[in-house]
C-alpha cells in the first residue's frame, strides 16, 4: 500500500522557519522523483520544489528560490522541505508528490500558516 505522510506544518510568524517531512512507503522510493506542491485557499495547486531520485538535481519555483530547500534521504525514505524567511503568502496546504513514469502518488497535505 502506497503511503506518503506529510508532517511538520503549523503556525509560524513572518520571517520564521519550518521543516516539512514526507515519509514514504509502499513503493521503491529511490526510483521516484519527489516534489512539494502547495495550494492556497481559492488558488490552484502549484509546484514548489522538485528533487531527482538521486538527490543530485533540484528545481524551485521562483517565488521560493533562495528561501526554501528540498532534500531527501533514500535510506529513511523521506523527503524534506526546509522553509526559511516565511511570508504570509506562503500560507497553504503543502503536499508531497512521488512520480515515476505513469505512477503518481500524493500525500494528504499539511497546513502551513504564516502570520504577519
Amino acid at each position: 500500500q502506497v503511503q506518503l505522510v506529510e508532517s511538520g506544518g503549523g503556525l509560524v510568524q513572518s520571517g520564521g522557519s519550518l521543516r516539512l517531512s514526507c515519509a514514504a512507503s509502499g513503493f521503491i522510493f529511490s526510483s521516484y522523483v519527489m516534489s512539494w506542491h502547495r495550494q492556497a485557499p481559492g488558488k490552484e495547486r502549484e509546484l514548489v520544489a522538485v528533487i531527482s531520485n538521486t538527490g543530485d538535481s533540484t528545481t524551485f519555483a521562483d517565488s521560493v528560490k533562495g528561501r526554501f530547500t528540498i532534500s531527501r534521504d533514500n535510506v529513511k525514505r523521506t523527503v524534506y522541505l526546509q522553509m526559511n524567511s516565511l511570508k504570509p503568502e506562503d500560507t497553504a496546504v503543502y503536499y508531497c508528490n512521488a512520480r515515476w513514469g505513469s505512477a503518481n502518488f500524493w500525500g494528504q497535505g499539511t497546513q502551513v500558516t504564516v502570520s504577519s
